[in-house]
């Protein structure tokens, strides 16, 4: 499997309405404090947008209703892969995205063959207090050695700036938050992740 080497991540359907058209083709839907019916609705508006620019739309945790609304593809930390049913959602053909931070994260992630690994955070990151230090390039290099042809996902304090060094370590894609959406104009930064992630893509 082949992963954009942007990967943009928001907390709403409006901000999928807002910048997918823009040319994005992978998001992550990450919700956190909204009602079972709430997530729905804006899954539901989420996975509409995508379907209509061609943009592959992932489901942060709620794996359940990923099944019930017939998502495609989910993405689950390590508590919630704990308590998930990977049986179920395999059955429901979902592809399957894991968070690690450390090798006995990574070791749990491999033994539920997902489709993608991903490692943060690379830089310090002010989206969320972080038990872990910063995990850096080398132990980017170190994970993508470990998985080999598994895509890999870089997360975490993630700025234009820093783009070429994480592809250059092993990254397929470049995962980003706050870059994007605490900027003074998310959509412009939006046109330039998309080109900055190609061409450093294309030059590994």
């Amino acid at each position: 499997m082949k992963l954009d080497p942007f990967y943009l991540i928001v907390d709403s359907a409006d901000w999928i309405a807002r910048l997918v058209p823009l040319g994005v083709r992978l998001v992550q839907l990450r919700i956190k404090d909204l009602t079972p019916s709430e997530i729905r609705a804006e899954i539901r508006r989420a996975k509409a947008t995508c379907a209509a620019h061609q943009c592959q739309l992932i489901i942060n945790d709620h794996w359940q209703l990923a099944i019930e609304e017939g998502c495609d593809f989910i993405h689950l930390g390590q508590e919630d892969l704990a308590a998930a049913d990977l049986t179920a959602i395999r059955a429901a053909g979902l592809k399957l995205g894991l968070s690690t931070h450390d090798e006995a994260e990574l070791a749990t992630a491999l033994a539920a063959s997902p489709d993608y690994i991903a490692l943060g955070p690379v830089y310090p990151t002010i989206l969320k207090k972080m038990p872990w230090a910063p995990q850096g390039l080398d132990r980017l290099r170190t994970w993508k050695d470990r998985i080999g042809t598994l895509p890999l996902v870089a997360i975490g304090g993630l700025n234009l700036d820093r783009i070429a060094g994480v592809f250059q370590n092993g990254a397929d894609s470049a995962a980003v938050v706050t870059d994007i959406t605490l900027n003074a104009d998310p959509e412009a930064r939006t046109l330039e992740w998309i080109t900055a992630t190609r061409i450093h893509a294309a030059d590994q």
